[in-house]
């Protein structure tokens, strides 16, 4: 079995990066505290203390949870709830239910839940965290394939699941959550993801076909985007809207666009003005459309791109196989 701990340097600062072992149900609260302050949704929670225990690998269950523990100002790692600055939390399932756990290839781990303390998400510490689950996943449970869940409107999930981890998109959900707010979500905002799986075995990063990101922006994409000047929640501020979604468009490689910062947009558009309440709603559902139309035509998700420059920009680019005859 492979080492339960690391210690990885981000930024100026050192992480214990540490697989929960603990047989005192009570340890286990701190993961569910970190949770509702990440989210800041308490009807969405954790199962209780003892509960987390027994489901643990370690005990009787299945499932694996992992801390990131920020390092003492004076030196040193406490696996303690107050040094606990994000975790993720996983378990282990079977994608064909006829064959369940009888062969090893049909065995996949769901990481549920994935997230940093807000005092340290600038030190990119999610890439890390989630890199260390892949080891204990692959080491200890020996288990090739994780799937997970994310909102495809958020820059920072698409760019660290599909371009760095180079996972695959393999559905569009619609409203998967039903009623979820909360600060990184709203509850009269659908609550759309993708599934994606990520191969364990393979090499991170994408590795799909060549294409010209700059011929591609300059191209007709199936999103338009313009800016538009808001008194938001904390502050004035200017966001950018859906002009217009066009799903007719073709060719072998199309830009879908979606917002800088989607989370921002969430918590700034959440006023009394129900013109600027929409402006998420009016992207959830362009790029819903959007999506459902180009996967139902056979283009696949192969990156996510940030284009900089005077009019920066998120982008899923999306191909589809090119015809044998060509």
């Amino acid at each position: 079995m492979r080492e339960l701990e690391k210690i990885v340097a981000v930024g100026d600062r050192r992480f214990l990066l540490r697989v929960e072992t603990s047989h005192e149900s009570e340890k286990y609260r701190m993961y569910e505290d970190l949770r509702n302050e990440i989210w800041d949704f308490p009807d969405d929670r954790l199962s209780g203390t003892r509960n987390m225990m027994c489901e643990n690998v370690f005990h009787e269950g299945g499932s694996l949870f992992i801390g990131a523990f920020v390092e003492a100002p004076g030196g040193g790692f406490a696996a303690a709830g107050e040094n606990l600055v994000g975790f993720c939390y996983g378990f282990v399932g079977v994608r064909d239910k006829e064959i369940g756990f009888r062969e090893r290839s049909n065995l996949r781990f769901y990481s549920q839940y994935a997230g940093v303390r807000k005092a340290f998400q600038s030190f990119g510490l999610g890439i890390p965290l989630k890199e260390f689950q892949r080891e204990m996943v692959r080491g200890i449970l020996g288990v090739s394939t994780v799937i997970c869940t994310y909102d495809p409107l958020t820059g920072v999930n698409a760019h660290r699941n599909v371009r760095h981890f180079g996972m695959d998109v393999l559905e569009y959900r619609v409203a998967t959550y039903g009623e979820y707010g909360g600060l990184l979500n709203r509850l009269d905002v659908p609550t759309d993801r993708f599934l994606m799986s990520w191969d364990l075995e393979r090499k991170a990063g994408r590795g799909g076909p060549a294409y010209d990101f700059d011929a591609a922006l300059a191209a007709p994409q199936p999103i338009r985007a313009g800016r538009r000047r808001i008194t938001g929640k904390s502050s004035e501020l200017e966001l950018e809207v859906v002009e217009k979604a066009d799903a007719n468009l073709g060719g072998d490689v199309l830009l879908v666009r979606i917002p800088l910062d989607f989370y921002r947009m969430l918590q700034e558009t959440d006023v009394a003005d129900a013109d600027v309440r929409r402006i998420p709603i009016d992207w959830r559902l362009a790029t819903r459309e959007i999506f459902q139309d180009l996967f139902a035509r056979g283009y696949r998700v192969v990156d996510f791109r940030k284009a900089k420059g005077s009019v920066p920009g998120n982008y899923y680019v999306l191909s589809r196989p090119v015809p044998p005859n060509r």
